[in-house]
């Protein structure tokens, strides 16, 4: 008689994972909001130590006359009605660089901004620390993100890029080991992206200034980090858009099933 493979069933996302991944989303979201509140406050980003309403800034969001406009340089986008210049559930006109339903609170509030950020931030910090060591711990790092030589080709790359593009690899991919593009992503997410968020979050600190002036130094100036902070938020924003459209694709009640309850995934059993 042939014997039969033994199918181990495991959950695809460890209970860690899975709780991390929620909380995580809750803080990005809180802390996106307030601190475009706080962006409110000054919206112009510099690059350097310091930064003031008649120091050029690189980027800023403002309003002239009756015109909103969000200007990178020297080039100047119109955002009437969207950026600096909209109107509120009243119809009143604002100037506030950010409307109130993107913020934290909806009307502005410098004060009730920060408490909103530095109390998720907190939080924050402290799920991504765990996370990681947890990570480690369980070897989740080593067994789904690790690399392998061949994985480092660039043709292989490039295939996986083509592949991941195809809705029909996609809807595949929700129940197979991390690809290339996924295993890189996660990684600059992961150990680049939220690290530089809390690090350049407390470069901007004047207590940590005081204190640790290395890490000012080492974006440059308080400025270069707001810059380097308001740099990585976008791309994070840019990061869960892909990630929502890719769930959208793949099945988005199994996979948001899967991050609450785990998920099944199949493997061969000794």
């Amino acid at each position: 008689m042939p014997e039969h493979p033994i199918i181990a069933v495991q959950a695809r996302h460890h209970l860690t994972t899975r709780i991390w991944h929620w909380i995580n989303a809750l803080c990005l979201l809180v802390l996106l909001m307030s601190g475009l509140t706080i962006f409110n406050a000054h919206p112009r980003l510099y690059w350097g130590e310091y930064g003031a309403n008649d120091d050029y800034a690189w980027m800023a969001v403002g309003s002239s006359d009756r015109v909103g406009y969000l200007r990178f340089g020297e080039m100047r986008i119109e955002t009437t009605g969207v950026l600096g210049n909209w109107q509120d559930s009243e119809g009143k006109t604002q100037k506030w660089a950010f409307p109130g339903w993107a913020t934290i609170p909806s009307s502005y509030s410098l004060a009730d901004g920060r408490r909103w950020h530095f109390f998720f931030a907190w939080i924050f910090s402290v799920g991504l620390t765990l996370f990681m060591i947890r990570s480690l711990w369980s070897r989740h790092i080593q067994k789904d993100l690790h690399m392998r030589k061949e994985e480092w080709r660039p043709s292989h790359i490039w295939r996986s890029l083509r592949d991941h593009s195809k809705i029909a690899r996609i809807r595949q991919s929700a129940t197979k080991p991390y690809n290339v593009v996924q295993k890189l992503t996660y990684i600059g997410v992961i150990f680049i992206l939220l690290p530089l968020m809390i690090f350049t979050g407390l470069a901007m600190s004047p207590a940590m200034d005081a204190n640790w002036p290395l890490l000012t130094d080492l974006f440059g100036g308080r400025q270069s980090a707001r810059s380097v902070h308001f740099i990585t938020a976008f791309l994070l924003v840019l990061f869960f858009l892909v990630h929502i459209v890719m769930v959208l694709l793949s099945g988005p009640i199994r996979q948001t099933m899967a991050m609450i309850t785990g998920g099944r995934e199949m493997g061969a059993g000794q």
